[in-house]
């Protein structure tokens, strides 16, 4: 690509770069930032003001200011601000805007496929599937409605390259045209209300036939998609929200239009005070408006709920640059990455793939994967996760894993898969909806008989009105919204701070558990053990024992072994070569060092080399009871002394527990080490209980102990070991530096293996069930009183029918309070 010499305004307005707190000011003229302070050309336009790099610039704005205003994007053709545009990019000469860095990407990767004047199509990939927000078991290869609750189906996976929903662009549409022929209509009906007499001036026939007019494009062309799956409704036999809309409007304009066509069909009953018979275009009409009206907040609420998985997809860069075998470099499309390819990440590039650093050295952000806002180093052999951002060096690396096998995408297909599942308590909701629809219409008809003969006159019209309300008001869509809304908003929070939760279920068992049991090394521990004391006898240096025993565990493959070899080497201490190497099972190990006969293990060992410890027995016991491994050292067959290693404790470990109690939990710590050392570390972090010497069945068995007690138990781990008591617990908690199978077994994930993850876990997952029974409550109630309200009941007190128009308002705006409430999840401080 022949870039301009612009790169450096490229890369300002670059999506990788650090969002500033106020927003870009570009001049937008020739596209380049401007600091606002600096005393440059401003220009007042539109009640806007611009600033420009020179009075040239401003010169060129004044003559034609609508040519410079706003610019098309050539991707995805949105119109853009020129002036606040973050994203822009100079390309032979001529500079473009772009709406976003995912357009941004794929102009650089292709921008010959954007410059040849085709229109930009934004289309879901091929092989999309689709599924129903409510009912995740609905899944279709292309869109439609579900034939359960009649939404809309929505992408099973969103793409950060998703277009508009086109239900909302339908119905933004259909609620325009429906408001504005809604509107005259109120006036013509409600003006006599306000002292307007439009019907005085028009005449009652005219105002009839004029509502007629206006309403009959309302309901017969705008609310075609409420008739159509309310229809599918009744053909499913799953009456829903859209059975009563399409019952209620219909019976309101059905009675309307025969009331103006055949007046004389109608009996004295029906007839006002003037004598003719009332109509209810106006309730049809704004009836389906304020539907569309709560039906666009909804979708725009619902799509806020997808940012998570978006903004998660957009971490990733769409272009990485390749170091071809020759060492040229070039920008090719991330899905032309393959494995094992080198790639250069400059400063302030996203890392395109998972791999590894083979030259350079730099920190990288990896806040957006593990929630933990300090940089990290990176140095030749450190891993490298895709979508971190590189801060201040350049590197070179290894690309591992590619396409759907980076940890990104796992992310972003779990969060999506949880956000696809059903929590227990939908149970509850879903009973009582199945229920729902049917006992509505009986109520409605109810209402309408009992109007008609006990009601005041017109009887029939109050009939009438009373049981449209019951069947508009009583919409079911809140009480289905308030689990899959909460759901998904907090699962895409999760992955914001590094939990990912696997289903919903996970989520709201976590926040029933009250007993969390946690291995201690890599969970509590650091999981890399540490030379920490050498005790030595008369007649031998530590300097000299420490390198008799170092040369002696080179030959070992313990954990243990390498952290004393790594103590001598920090110590500077040079390592001798081991002959003879023995390895006795669960004692220690021998061989000769330096022409010296050298054995190391524990007191057993010494016991079956003949040897008496005396005081160092008692200087191992001191050790263990600060938490340490200690290990008898013994040199040409007479005790030389001791070497100690310990697992150092997390710095996060203390904080997390001391929160983890406040949550409500008890800490028991389960570890395959010795009781000495694992009271010592829970002594230290104030653990309430103590299981050392456990092997992976006793993990296990413990358990299903506390499970069989019904004490409600999460197993937090990260090894091969601690896979069945994670699969086994009512939460399995897998820390994210682990084993893979210990992922697996789990039902959340910390990407970041630190005790601080189960503690967001924990506060994410008591907000989400709090909010779902905000949510069902509200609906609950909602609907408790809404139906009584709507059939009649305080007629008597108050002397007036809740309108239909006031009952479709409620309606919509019970949807939109529940979504409301739900999205308050994405800003729950963790």
């Amino acid at each position: 690509m022949k870039h301009s010499d612009d790169h450096t305004d490229h890369h300002a307005g670059h999506a990788h770069a650090k969002p500033a707190a106020e927003a870009v000011v570009r001049d937008p003229v020739c596209g380049m930032l401007v600091d606002p302070r600096a005393g440059k050309p401003t220009l007042q336009h539109g009640g806007h003001l611009y600033h420009f790099c020179s009075a040239s610039c401003r010169d060129k704005f004044q003559a034609a200011p609508d040519r410079y205003v706003s610019a098309k994007d050539p991707v995805c053709g949105m119109d853009v601000a020129r002036d606040t545009a973050r994203h822009f990019l100079k390309y032979e000469g001529t500079g473009h805007y772009f709406c976003s860095s995912t357009c941004e990407g794929k102009f650089t990767a292709e921008p010959a496929k954007y410059l040849s004047g085709k229109p930009a199509v934004q289309a879901m990939p091929k092989g999309t599937q689709y599924t129903c927000p409510m009912h995740p078991e609905i899944i279709r290869d292309k869109p439609g409605s579900c034939p359960i609750c009649g939404m809309a189906l929505e992408p099973l996976m969103p793409s950060a390259d998703d277009g508009p929903n086109p239900e909302l662009v339908d119905f933004t549409h259909r609620f325009w045209v429906s408001a504005a022929l809604s509107i005259p209509l109120l006036v013509i009906t409600m003006g006599p209300m306000v002292g307007l007499p439009v019907r005085d001036w028009i005449g009652e026939t005219t105002a009839v036939w004029l509502e007629f007019l206006l309403a009959t494009p309302v309901v017969l062309w705008a609310a075609l998609p409420f008739f159509r799956r309310g229809w599918d409704s009744i053909l499913n036999r799953s009456p829903n929200m859209w059975t009563l809309i399409s019952l209620g409007v219909g019976a309101a304009y059905l009675y309307s239009v025969v009331a103006v066509l055949l007046p004389d069909l109608f009996p004295h009953e029906f007839r006002g005070h003037g004598g003719s018979v009332p109509v209810y275009f106006e309730a049809a009409a704004v009836i389906v408006a304020l539907v569309f009206l709560g039906q666009v907040l909804e979708l725009r609420a619902r799509e806020r709920t997808g940012s998570a998985i978006r903004a998660l997809l957009d971490l990733a860069p769409k272009t990485a640059r390749r170091i071809a075998q020759d060492g040229s470099e070039s920008d090719v499309p991330l899905e032309q990455v393959a494995s094992g390819e080198r790639l250069r990440i400059r400063p302030g590039d996203a890392v395109p793939v998972d791999g590894v650093v083979l030259e350079g050295r730099s920190s990288v952000d990896e806040s957006m994967i593990t929630g933990e806002p300090l940089p990290v180093e990176k140095t030749e052999g450190d891993k490298l996760t895709g979508g971190t951002l590189n801060k201040n060096g350049a590197l070179i690396m290894r690309a591992d894993k590619v396409g759907a096998d980076t940890v990104l995408s796992q992310i972003v297909d779990m969060v999506a898969k949880a956000q696809r599942s059903r929590a227990p308590i939908q149970g509850l909701a879903d009973r009582v909806s199945f229920y729902f629809v049917p006992t509505v219409v009986l109520i409605a008809i109810a209402a309408f008989i009992a109007w008609a003969i006990f009601g005041p006159e017109p009887s029939m019209v109050y009939a009438i009105v009373s049981a449209v309300s019951v069947l508009i008001i009583a919409c079911p869509c809140a009480l289905g919204l308030a689990t899959p809304m909460s759901v998904m908003t907090a699962t895409g929070r999760g992955a914001q701070a590094g939990v990912l939760i696997k289903d919903a279920e996970a989520l709201e068992r976590f926040a029933r558990v009250r007993t969390l049991i946690v291995d201690k090394t890599g969970t509590l521990t650091e999981g890399r053990p540490q030379l920490t004391d050498v005790v030595t006898t008369a007649g031998i240096s530590d300097d000299e024992l420490l390198a008799l025993a170092a040369g002696l565990e080179k030959g070992s493959e313990h954990p243990l072994a390498d952290a004393i070899v790594e103590g001598a080497g920090k110590r500077g201490i040079a390592v001798p070569e081991v002959q003879h190497f023995e390895s006795v099972t669960g004692k220690g190990v021998s061989g000769t060092v330096s022409g010296r006969k050298v054995a190391l293990g524990n007191a057993a060992m010494m016991t079956d080399l003949g040897m008496e410890l005396g005081d160092l027995a008692a200087g191992a016991d001191a050790l263990r009871s600060d938490g340490k491994t200690a290990m008898f050292v013994a040199v040409d067959g007479k005790p030389a002394g001791i070497v100690a290693v310990a697992d150092p404790i997390k710095a996060t470990a203390a904080e997390a527990i001391r929160a983890l109690h406040d949550l409500g939990l008890k800490i028991i710590m389960a570890t395959g080490d010795n009781e000495r050392t694992a009271r010592a570390v829970a002594q230290k972090l104030g653990i309430d209980e103590v299981r050392a010497d456990m092997l992976p069945e006793s993990k296990k068995a413990l358990v299903d102990e506390l499970c069989a007690r019904g004490q409600g138990v999460a197993m937090a781990g990260d090894g091969v070991n601690d896979a069945p008591a994670l699969a086994a617990a009512d939460v399995g908690i897998a820390m994210g530096t682990g084993a893979d199978v210990a992922m697996e077994s789990a039902g959340i994930t910390l990407l970041k293996g630190d005790l601080t993850g189960i503690v967001r876990a924990r506060k994410l997952a008591q907000a989400t069930i709090g909010n779902i029974k905000q949510n069902l409550f509200f609906a609950f109630v909602y609907n408790v009183l809404g139906v009584p309200v709507a059939a009649g009941v305080l007629y008597p007190v108050l002397g007036t029918l809740l309108s239909p128009m006031i009952a479709a308002a409620a309606m919509s705006l019970s949807s939109v309070s529940v979504i409301a409430n739900a999205l308050r999840l994405r800003a729950i401080k963790l």
